[in-house]
């Protein structure tokens, strides 16, 4: 894994590849004590382990959806932790690479909720250039240990973005399923936001209030009420 900076440049002029826009919001993480903690973890991480997502995906989810773009966020807690699954979006997987359990609750629920045609791949990406920021809350992890990365830095900086965009942006849907994302909260203007909670939609859960929650129709209802366009959910 390369890490997306460069690192030829002298320490304080270090600049994380990421959207313009994040960036500027952002920019005070990057420059703070616990983000270079966290770069020396990761390098010292890839010496010994394999790392997900390549280093050019760790900020995916920024870099398809600007700040100002962003209408709904979906929060996920790891990236996935098995060859080739790992690019960037929570919940999702790149084209060819079998569809994880919760995925697939996901797209029981769209179904069941406004008729979503089930597609062969677990790509979100168009979600992504739609305005769905799809944002992990630890963004690395090690090849087969879930969790590996918790702990060391990246959940202050995903804090800092979710803050952000409840700042920066107006009448945003923040989709919040399960224990981990609902404890975010807080870090969310409830005035002028909607939060929307569920159980989370892995296979030992979905069954508690994920399946009906409607979370994707209830989105567009509100974005299309507030004057903004409702996201095509069909991939």
């Amino acid at each position: 894994m390369e890490l997306p900076f460069e690192e030829k440049k002298p320490e304080s002029d270090i600049q994380p590849t990421i959207e313009e826009t994040w960036l500027e919001a952002l920019r005070s993480e990057f420059n703070s004590a616990y983000f270079a903690d966290l770069k020396q973890f990761l390098v010292r991480e890839k010496k010994s382990y394999r790392i997900y997502p390549p280093g050019s995906l760790i900020f995916n989810a920024f870099n398809l959806t600007p700040l100002p773009s962003v209408k709904i966020v979906l929060l996920g807690q790891d990236p996935y932790h098995g060859p080739g699954q790992a690019h960037g979006l929570c919940f999702s997987v790149p084209e060819g690479v079998a569809l994880p359990p919760s995925l697939r609750n996901i797209f029981t629920e769209l179904r069941s909720d406004i008729g979503f045609r089930i597609p062969f791949h677990g790509s979100l990406e168009k979600w992504a250039r739609e305005g769905v920021l799809l944002l992990n809350a630890t963004l690395t992890v090690r090849d087969g240990q879930a969790g590996s990365h918790q702990g060391k830095g990246w959940e202050r900086f995903t804090d800092a973005a979710i803050q952000a965009v409840s700042y920066n942006n107006d009448k945003v849907v923040f989709m919040l399923w399960g224990n981990y994302a609902i404890a975010k909260e807080g870090l969310i203007d409830s005035t002028k936001h909607l939060i929307l909670k569920a159980p989370h939609p892995s296979p030992l859960s979905a069954s508690r209030g994920f399946f009906g929650c409607r979370h994707f129709s209830k989105a567009n209802l509100f974005l299309e009420q507030n004057g903004r366009k409702a996201v095509d959910w069909q991939l």
